[in-house]
């Protein structure tokens, strides 16, 4: 065993890498001032390889190197954690990427190679590189590899010594680490890994694996004052490569700390900001972002916030007439400008404001992201928050037409669940610019019928069009029609259809509401 880099090899080191962090973690964590001193610099670097570790498990027996080398890159992208998990997540793509596709298990060269990759690779995944960090340690480390020669088992060992010597120079490239008298965390942990590296490949295992402690005569920093933004916005997403560049200009924009990695498809987003809600937005716009995470980067250094006490229910909506619609109906309505997803901020204290078992029903599926992030941060502060799968406002509207706030809360919720699901939903927009739908070309100014998001009609009248996604939708079924006329909804649009309602489906029952929203004349929902 040991001087073979083949599959099993790669599942030794990956567990072995997951094990040594998990006992160096509290000792990682305490050496984190860099670029915030949250302490948890070695909690998200365990969690990262922990969850590439797992995914190697998943593996059947067997397996051969590329494919392993493939699940290992992904499980680490998928489980990334925090500014330094997402970097060690790069360098292990950085890896796969040369280690992969070999025909026969690595030698020094090769090994050498991978890391010269993966430290180019780290370095452009993030904005604004600085030195003292673990891009200069890996940096030191690929060279060190490159001067070893062809033997992989040496390579690997001066690939962890070179790691180990620039880990003890970081404080002289990084102010905030000489005046603290540390090393950088993340370089620490990334030496770890090397070891453990190296070890597999020696076979030779240390009992543990170093992890420096302050310099002799160096205290902990006084708590100071919070500064920088205020939160760490971590999602995945997928979006084309092209749409990747632009969204790392807008999120340079909004803060720092910006760390982007991923490729084909699936990237993992890192950034710190002061408004969490822009930098979710920006992700929308580029592709689909999922498993959004957000944290208050300040919360050791500010009081907890007690939530209410007591049941309610939030409703997001950007239209007028659909808050006051909302709040007719019990709930809180968090009003939105037309376009734009609200601050989380807001929607956040929105949440803890409105009691502490809360249930939040946003009006599309980019605020239903956002609405995400703000229920984790409202659940930190203790309060019980679910947010409802609503797609549509006349889901959120069939939602609350049932809350029930004598049910027990997540009897209520799966209630509120099942009547927004069992809403079709439809509404009608103005066609802006000429364009190729699913039913054939429109130009701009035709009116466009679209049910559940899919153009189902094009005309030049809106109330023909309406009537067509009304018998449309009622095809398959519905007792209750739903009608949120619009802004700009020609007069009598409403008294129109439920004239066609009563000649052609006397049997369903109508409600009407003017929503005052603007871009849609008219909203539909079908029960």
């Amino acid at each position: 065993m040991g001087e073979v880099l083949d599959g099993a090899a790669v599942r030794r080191w990956c567990g072995l890498a997951a094990d040594a962090l998990g006992r160096a973690r509290t000792e990682i964590d305490a050496l984190n001032v860099f670029p915030v001193p949250d302490g948890d610099t070695g909690t998200n670097l365990h969690l990262t390889v922990r969850a590439a570790a797992d995914a190697l498990d998943a593996l059947p027996p067997g397996t051969g190197a590329p494919d392993t080398w493939r699940a290992l890159a992904r499980g680490a992208l998928l489980g990334a954690r925090g500014n330094s998990g997402v970097i060690l997540s790069q360098v292990l793509r950085g890896l796969a990427d040369v280690l992969g596709p070999l025909d026969a298990p690595p030698d020094g060269a090769a090994l050498a190679a991978a890391l010269a990759h993966a430290s180019a690779l780290a370095r452009d995944a993030v904005e604004h590189p600085v030195e003292g960090t673990v891009l200069s340690v890996l940096a030191a480390s690929a060279a060190a590899g490159a001067s070893a020669g062809a033997d992989l088992a040496g390579v690997s060992r001066a690939a962890a010594d070179g790691a180990r010597r620039a880990l003890r120079a970081t404080p002289g490239q990084l102010d905030v680490l000489a005046r603290v008298g540390v090393v950088d965390a993340g370089a620490a942990g990334l030496c770890v890994v090397l070891d453990a590296l190296a070890a597999v490949l020696t076979d030779e295992y240390p009992e543990r694996y170093e992890v420096p402690a302050r310099a002799p005569g160096a205290k902990a920093p006084a708590p100071a004052a919070p500064s920088g933004p205020s939160y760490e916005v971590m999602y995945l997403l997928d979006a084309p490569d092209d749409a990747v560049h632009p969204l790392r200009e807008r999120l340079d924009a909004l803060g720092d700390s910006l760390v982007v990695v991923g490729g084909d498809g699936l990237w993992n987003v890192h950034v710190h900001v002061d408004d969490a809600g822009a930098a979710v937005e920006a992700g929308l716009d580029a592709g689909r972002p999922h498993r959004i995470r957000v944290t208050y980067l300040h919360a050791a250094t500010g009081e907890p916030h007690a939530p209410c006490t007591g049941r309610a229910v939030v409703a997001v909506t950007a239209a007028d007439g659909l808050a006051a619609l909302f709040e007719e109906s019990g709930a809180r309505a968090v009003r939105r400008q037309p376009g734009t997803v609200p601050p989380l901020a807001v929607l956040a204290e929105a949440i803890l404001a409105a009691g502490d078992e809360v249930t939040v029903l946003p009006d599309g599926p980019e605020v239903h992201a956002l609405a995400e992030a703000a229920a984790e941060r409202a659940r930190d502060a203790g309060a019980r928050i679910e947010v409802v799968p609503a797609k549509a406002s006349v889901q959120a509207l069939a939602a609350l037409a049932v809350h029930d706030p004598l049910r027990r809360f997540g009897e209520d919720v799966i209630e509120m669940t099942r009547a927004a699901g069992a809403t079709r939903f439809g509404h009608l927009e103005v066609a802006a610019r000429e364009a190729v739908t699913s039913v054939g070309l429109c130009r701009r100014g035709d009116v466009l019928g679209l049910i559940e998001g899919d153009v189902a009609t094009i005309g030049a009248d809106v109330a023909e069009v309406a009537r067509r996604v009304l018998d449309r939708m009622l095809s398959g079924g519905g007792e209750l029609v739903t009608l949120i006329t619009g802004r700009d909804a020609p007069p009598g649009l409403a008294a129109v259809l439920e004239e066609h309602l009563r000649d052609v489906h006397p049997d369903v029952e109508a409600g009407v509401y003017d929503g005052g929203q603007e871009k849609y004349p008219l909203l539909v929902g079908v029960e």
